[in-house]
């Protein structure tokens, strides 16, 4: 089966392995890892900032005293050394909206404090209509935007992922598929349509 690097559906350019990796996040071996490690926040548009600003106070409660002191401070986001605008961290690394949880995933079992993220746990409690930032739900894809306007998707590759990568096989789920809903939260349905059908031609080769 020969794929070609990049594919291109609809204006959005993507690496190939979007199609041929498979991937499904386990929390049960990574424990929410990708929220507390690296060292910048994780990227957010203007919107984004302004709909979390709204959001604070439902997560206020739940959030560390450092993650608050970094808040009053600084804001929920700032510019990065890459001039990028990203949520503030703790630590230099600890994204401010870190909180730790005991967790029981699809079957049944507890993940004692799991790193989840409070702007997440605030809006499935209903609390909040904003989500968390879609460059944390598109993870493992990053997005980058072309000086012309077009849109990048890549697999970003991250030894923390190990766990994800070995369930995907296991479950056969392409990581296209895994992230649906965050694909057509950031691009809409008719979109994510032509990428199935797209990855449907290429499989058949």
């Amino acid at each position: 089966m020969s794929i070609p690097p990049i594919i291109q559906v609809g204006d959005v350019l993507l690496s190939s392995d979007i199609f041929t990796e498979e991937f499904c996040c386990d929390l049960s071996t990574c424990h929410g890892a990708c929220c507390i490690e690296g060292d910048a926040g994780a990227p957010v548009t203007l919107d984004e900032v302004m709909a979390i600003e709204d959001s604070l106070d439902a997560v206020w409660p739940q959030l560390h005293a450092s993650a608050q002191a970094v808040i009053d401070r600084q804001g929920v986001a700032y510019t990065d050394r890459d001039g990028d605008l990203v949520t503030s961290i703790v630590g230099g690394k600890d994204c401010v909206f870190t909180c730790y949880d005991d967790l029981t995933v699809d079957d049944d079992t507890t993940v004692p404090q799991c790193c989840l993220c409070a702007l997440e746990c605030a809006h499935r409690q209903g609390l909040t209509s904003f989500c968390k930032p879609i460059s944390c739900a598109l993870y493992p894809i990053r997005e980058k935007t072309f000086s012309d306007g077009s849109v990048g998707l890549n697999y970003h590759q991250w030894a923390i992922c190990e766990g994800a990568r070995l369930r995907g096989r296991q479950l056969h789920l392409p990581l296209y598929r895994f992230l649906k809903e965050p694909l057509v939260r950031r691009f809409g349905q008719e979109w994510y349509d032509e990428l199935c059908q797209v990855a449907q031609a290429l499989m058949k080769g």
